[in-house]
């Protein structure tokens, strides 16, 4: 049996012919079909859902002792504190679709040692006098109590767009915050 479908509708420039289809074979192509758009359309992004990777926002930092303006050793690089020495967290947060950073993002340090973590909020250093500072600091001085060894930390930010971000220092426990004698 021959059969065409056309579409009645002459505006719309599509028409459908299965002439030399059984219905079984009809049946399949059309199912054929559902599953290729859905699986199209699964794959597409949804607007606001989820953050794409070049969205992220990208961390760089470093560790620095915070003893003062005018300290020896202030602003020095390091990653070995004792009991009672400042630790200088200095971070940048850039957005990767315009280059710079929003000061209104909001930096946050999780620090883990003694078996707890503590999340620390940092605070721009950026100001009129010193605009060149485009950087967040939090200055966390090693308790007394805290015991010798390693401490874990990571960073995350979060923009004023709710883009995200977030950052670990490498795996490598020489480099590790590490508090000794």
């Amino acid at each position: 049996m021959d059969r065409s479908y056309r579409n009645v509708d002459e505006r719309v420039g599509f028409e459908v012919i299965f002439t030399t289809m059984n219905k079984a074979s009809r049946i399949l192509v059309l199912s054929a079909a559902v599953v290729l758009i859905t699986i199209v359309a699964a794959a597409m992004p949804i607007p606001g859902m989820a953050q794409r990777e070049g969205e992220r926002l990208i961390l760089s930092g470093d560790l620095a002792y915070f003893f003062g303006p005018g300290k020896p050793l202030n602003c020095t690089l390091n990653n070995r504190y004792k009991r009672g020495d400042p630790v200088g967290f200095r971070m940048t947060a850039v957005n990767p679709a315009t280059g710079k950073r929003d000061r209104r993002t909001q930096l946050v340090v999780h620090l883990t040692y003694g078996g707890k973590t503590i999340d620390l909020p940092m605070r721009d250093r950026q100001t009129e006098q010193q605009p060149e500072r485009e950087f967040w600091v939090l200055k966390w001085v090693v308790p007394n109590d805290a015991p010798l060894g390693i401490v874990r930390y990571t960073v995350t930010a979060k923009d004023s767009e709710g883009r995200t971000g977030e950052w670990k220092p490498f795996d490598v426990e020489a480099s590790q915050l590490t508090i000794v004698e």
